[in-house]
């Protein structure tokens, strides 16, 4: 909860800011003489940020099922999924989280956490990663997991999307208005076609800057979980060989709601959810993070 209001007052501060700066420059009265209201613009822009990532992060469990065909062990049927399922309660015990729902599904070498709430979350793995690994590189990869869990990283990776939304929809309506005033030297009848076309390639170029800037705060929870999972271990070694391990393979393509959140990826740097392997490996041999 804490976090929460930590990152809803960031973004009211943002805006304030913000409308501080337009009215001090001057540029609400250009806006306004556009048919556009800095204060209506400020609470629209919040709403929409904002609520989209909310949402998301609601469903998460529900599109993380249907999705990926996750199958929530209720009963375990075999040996390997009990060891899975106390797997998952020894660590959460440890971390001081409620017992998450533990679920299995098939596909390449990968594993997830995912749900909106600290004690009620959702922690699958890939028959893949079941299959080719040893069962300390599992342990370290559900680890690896309920850190993520733990650290609350749905919730914030959710709230620093919200921002990142809130700041695209103001800015490129902001500037969408002042380039369709100047466009039309005065003409008040409304936003124009100027403001259209500008809104929409600006949505698109600092949604693009903005995925930069959240990819960024994900690699530096993937070093934070990795951590977790050696201080839920008593040791980095095990994460290590899992990492290890796990560079020699193809992970599993998760939904993007989810891949901040899964055991690996491949991407660009900039816009790539996880450092690279060799990076997080560095980390934890000199225990950094």
């Amino acid at each position: 909860m804490k976090r929460i209001m930590l990152f809803v007052l960031t973004n009211l501060a943002v805006m304030v800011v913000l409308g501080l700066v337009t009215s001090l420059f001057g540029l609400n009265r250009y806006i306004g003489a556009n048919g556009v209201q800095v204060g209506t613009l400020m609470g629209y822009s919040l709403v929409i940020g904002f609520t989209g990532a909310f949402i998301s992060l609601l469903m998460s469990k529900s599109i993380a099922k249907w999705s990926q065909g996750v199958r929530i062990i209720n009963d375990p049927q075999t040996a390997d999924e009990a060891w899975i399922v106390q797997t998952v309660r020894q660590f959460a015990d440890k971390a001081g989280i409620g017992m998450p729902e533990v679920g299995i599904y098939e596909g390449e070498p990968n594993a997830f956490a995912t749900g909106a709430f600290k004690n009620s979350a959702l922690v699958a793995v890939s028959t893949g990663l079941l299959q080719g690994m040893t069962k300390e590189e599992v342990e370290a990869v559900i680890g690896h997991e309920i850190a993520h869990v733990a650290n609350g990283d749905m919730v914030t990776m959710t709230l620093i999307q919200g921002v990142m939304n809130t700041f695209v929809v103001f800015m490129s309506r902001l500037i969408g208005s002042l380039i369709d005033g100047a466009m039309r030297k005065g003409d008040s009848s409304g936003p124009g076609i100027g403001y259209m076309v500008t809104t929409m390639v600006l949505d698109l170029v600092f949604g693009f800057l903005a995925s930069i800037v959240v990819a960024w705060f994900s690699r530096h929870r993937e070093f934070r979980a990795d951590a977790g999972a050696a201080k839920l271990m008593g040791q980095s070694q095990s994460m290590v060989r899992a990492l290890q391990r796990l560079g020699g393979m193809t992970p599993g393509e998760l939904p993007k709601s989810m891949a901040a959140m899964g055991i690996g990826g491949s991407m660009g740097k900039l816009f790539s959810t996880h450092p690279p392997m060799e990076e997080r490996i560095a980390a934890l041999q000199s225990g950094q993070h």
